[in-house]
């Protein structure tokens, strides 16, 4: 981040505005992406101000405030901002954006990496998706509908619980997904493309299941079964340990040779650099396979403590030192186990 747009904790101002739910349509096109941003919003605090939201690398095509379709004198749009002014104190705002996953070399926001659609949101990605509030103390549950070509990208994976899915026109299908709670944009994931799983069952202490899955191409499907008995024991030491249950009904993790950070812990769909999950028998060695149990171990571990206390934002933010102490002992705890696995074969 370069120093004219560092921002530090003693300027930080609470949000003036902050959103409830956000409904997204995203209509993929390798070219021409289109999304569909309809947000319930409120405003924070006794004044007036103008409602400004984020928006980089983006086209703006429409913006409807409560139903009306408004003309371009009632907003004000830059490279970096979309300006409305707002009268309501609470109010439902659409945003109808479209952007070229195909140039964004960045690596941020939505881009293609070898032909599948992925996601990069944080610390500020969002904003190069649609116009948000691109901030981390701005929760809002999602829900997602995405649509894409059914032969190009036959899976279709968000974050939450997948509803519904079906076929569209044109040779095109959809999945809609919701999640129940609420999160901050940076945590935002997606994922279309032609992939495989390998799948499994976690049953929790309740005794509900939660179906977990790690996709990849299909040519490093066999490298999948190291990460998926790490994930397995990473939940399970988490209940035993500190009683925490996982809240959804999926866990999926996808892995992609094009990804800035080694993992990234966007609750219900993980993306990971390829090399912190395949494992080839074949070919890899202990300190690959230690260093796959110990980053599947180590995202978890956020997974369950920061995004279950979303209102204790600043540990994601500066990691704590107990933050880095339970990763630390679940990491430990999980190459044990799975070294343990291993010698038995």
């Amino acid at each position: 981040m370069s120093q004219k747009n560092a921002k530090y904790r003693k300027d930080y101002q609470a949000p003036k505005f902050t959103i409830d739910t956000v409904n997204l349509v995203v209509e993929l096109d390798k070219t021409q992406t289109r999304i569909t941003n309809t947000m319930k919003i409120k405003r924070q605090g006794d004044h007036r101000d103008a409602l400004v939201l984020d928006g980089e690398h983006i086209a703006l095509e429409k913006v409807v405030l409560n139903d009306q379709t408004l003309n371009a004198s009632d907003y004000a749009v830059t490279d970096s901002t979309l300006t409305v002014e707002v009268e309501q104190n609470e109010f439902t705002l659409t945003v109808v954006n479209t952007l070229d996953p195909s140039t964004n070399k960045a690596l941020e926001g939505l881009y293609l990496a070898e032909g599948t659609f992925c996601t990069q949101c944080e610390a500020e990605g969002f904003r190069r998706i649609t116009f948000f509030p691109d901030r981390p103390d701005v929760l809002s549950t999602y829900r997602v509908r995405i649509e894409g070509d059914k032969a190009l990208f036959p899976v279709l994976l968000c974050n939450g619980n997948e509803e519904q899915v079906g076929d569209a026109e044109g040779g095109r299908h959809f999945a809609e997904w919701f999640d129940p709670w609420p999160k901050p944009s940076y945590l935002f994931a997606l994922v279309a493309g032609d992939l495989v799983a390998n799948r499994a069952t976690f049953t929790t202490r309740s005794g509900r299941d939660v179906e977990l899955a790690i996709w990849v191409r299909a040519p490093d499907l066999a490298k999948t079964d190291h990460a998926l008995g790490a994930l397995q024991t990473s939940m399970r030491w988490d209940e035993q340990v500190y009683g925490r249950e996982y809240d959804l009904d999926v866990f999926n993790i996808v892995a992609v040779d094009d990804f800035n950070f080694g993992a990234m812990e966007n609750k219900g769909l993980n993306i990971f650099n390829s090399r912190y999950i395949l494992a080839d028998p074949d070919t890899a060695t202990d300190y690959d396979y230690d260093a796959v149990a110990a980053v599947v171990a180590g995202v978890a571990t956020v997974v369950q403590i920061v995004v279950r206390l979303p209102q204790q934002l600043q540990l994601r933010q500066v990691p704590s030192q107990r933050l880095r102490q339970q990763q630390e002992r679940r990491a430990d705890s999980c190459r044990e186990t799975m070294t343990a696995l291993r010698s038995d074969v």
